[in-house]
């Protein structure tokens, strides 16, 4: 049997595009332009995507991708945005073939979508050694979406503006994460923040900002998160999701980002690996945080901040 050969030039690697979790999730207002002013604590978590990427240089750019879940392909995926975005920054011609093999659940708050296209970036630029100035890729992320320019970075880290202004913080201890997300429940984030604007104009008194400020400096804080009550009221399963893990002994729960995975944080493997049985119907996950420094290890990228 004749074996294939490699295409000369051509590179591949794979990456793992990792979630989060958000510890803490504060709206402050809307701007004239529709964007909402956020406070928010981003925590990488081990769940993960796995992308496959590789390039062969040529004198024209194309692209192919693939994906277990075929619903994700199209032009709007943000993995092929994210390859067309990076290309003519970097003079890259030729092809490039992608494969996104989807583990994180859509439209639960994860970040995958984000994830998987800051963990594209990153892979272009090891694949063609190619050393773009860290400010012009953090802007080109922040094009693709809010959460993007986390993804470069990874670990814990606070949030600001509409969420990509990025300031690392100290990473705390490893814990344990159970992720629940309904099988029957997705979140809309537009939808959301919809909701949640109708909850800003009745707000009393803003969020205190002070309670926020000492959850950044404190790395055993107690998490929150503004979409709760909107999102809960009109699905009050995962307020139950949320109540069951803390009635299973999780130190902090909340909904994740803007919903409609829930988590709890364990300082205990083993009580966490008994809590995640409780939900036998829904996607259980039991995984890990994720310093800063084991993240760029794992995507074999280190930046300096």
């Amino acid at each position: 049997m004749p074996v294939a050969k490699r295409p000369r030039g051509k590179k591949s690697l794979r990456l793992r595009a990792f979630a989060k979790v958000n510890l803490s999730l504060r709206v402050l207002g809307r701007h004239p332009d529709g964007y909402h002013e956020l406070r928010t604590i981003f925590q990488t978590i081990s769940l993960h995507d796995t992308i496959e990427l590789s390039i062969t240089p040529g004198s024209a750019f194309e692209m192919f991708m693939t994906c277990n879940d075929p619903a994700l392909l199209g032009l709007d995926n943000l993995v092929t945005r994210a390859i067309r975005a990076i290309a003519p920054e970097i003079g890259f011609k030729g092809s490039v073939s992608v494969h996104l093999e989807k583990r994180i659940p859509v439209a639960r708050g994860l970040g995958g979508g984000s994830s998987d296209a800051a963990a594209t970036l990153i892979g272009m630029l090891r694949l063609t050694g190619w050393d773009l100035p860290l400010a012009r890729l953090v802007e080109i992320a922040a094009g693709l979406g809010s959460d993007v320019p986390f993804f470069l970075f990874g670990g814990r880290a606070m949030a600001v503006n509409r969420g990509d202004e990025i300031y690392p913080l100290d990473d705390a201890p490893k814990q344990t994460v159970v992720v629940v997300s309904p099988r029957d429940i997705g979140v809309n984030t537009k939808e959301a923040y919809g909701w949640l604007s109708e909850e800003l104009t009745k707000r009393v008194k803003p969020p205190n900002i002070w309670e926020f400020c000492a959850l950044c400096w404190s790395r055993q804080g107690k998490v929150s998160n503004d979409f709760e009550r909107p999102v809960f009221s009109r699905y009050p399963r995962l307020r139950e999701i949320r109540d069951g893990l803390l009635e299973r002994g999780a130190a902090n729960a909340a909904l994740a980002g803007s919903g409609s995975a829930v988590f709890g944080v364990y300082r205990n493997p083993a009580q966490a690996r008994r809590a995640a049985r409780a939900f036998p119907e829904d996607a259980v996950s039991v995984v890990e945080t994720l310093s800063r420094e084991n993240y760029g290890r794992a995507m074999g990228w280190r930046v300096q901040i």
